[in-house]
């Protein structure tokens, strides 16, 4: 059945590729109609990006995940300008793109840590949708992983707890999310993490012990 999904899955990727031919070559526009849909997302990309060139200032460099969400936004551009030009016959779409968006489009992924969710980026998943709580949901949760914590840490662990509570309402009401899905490692905080997210807002849990060994197709099957 395992085997049967993660075919399963790697045809979906198949379907939603386009293969390589030649290099794009510039023709003259035919008539045809303006995706305004794909326009605005266009821009609004580009705008996205332009936000980076002011947080990075005076240097405008950008560390490994700034990085990758900057080059995304201007990728995902990128993709929509194909679109357009093709449309008018200025270009011929050629380029592999693999719309994974499809897959996750009402999915906001929680994890515990920073190193899981740049895994989970390269697996395609926007990162304003993966939220990292390192901290339990519940401060009684912190007493396990801690017994002799104290109540100043866990005044301040709340807060914590109370700043990832919001960040998840937030994220599911301006994405429209309906599905969250908790993603760690086989360790005790990701047991509590996923128990207590499970309680509060019936999530789905997914446990690996090394999350970073298995493919975008074994990613996808597992998700579905």
């Amino acid at each position: 059945m395992e085997k049967f999904r993660l075919k399963q899955a790697q045809n979906l990727l198949k379907n939603t590729a386009q293969l390589k031919t030649n290099k794009k070559k510039i023709k003259n526009p035919k008539e045809g109609f303006i995706d305004v849909n794909q326009f605005i997302n266009v821009i609004n990309k580009l705008f996205e990006a332009e936000e980076f060139i002011y947080s990075s200032i005076p240097h405008h460099k950008l560390d490994q995940i700034n990085a990758e969400i900057f080059t995304g936004k201007i990728l995902e551009a990128r993709n929509g300008i194909d679109n357009i030009l093709s449309d008018f016959k200025v270009i011929e779409k050629g380029t592999v793109e693999i719309d994974l968006n499809k897959h996750y489009k009402n999915l906001l992924v929680l994890t515990t840590k920073t190193s899981l969710k740049k895994i989970i980026m390269k697996f395609g998943v926007d990162p304003q949708r993966i939220i990292v709580s390192g901290v339990p949901l519940d401060p009684e949760d912190m007493k396990i992983l801690n017994p002799k914590i104290p109540q100043t840490a866990l005044d301040h662990i709340n807060k914590k707890i109370t700043h990832t509570k919001n960040d998840i309402n937030r994220k599911m009401g301006e994405f429209g999310l309906k599905d969250i899905m908790v993603i760690v490692e086989n360790d005790k905080p990701g047991q509590l993490l996923g128990k207590r997210a499970k309680e509060l807002y019936n999530t789905r849990l997914i446990i690996k012990d090394n999350l970073k060994d298995i493919s975008v197709e074994e990613f996808i099957t597992i998700i579905s």
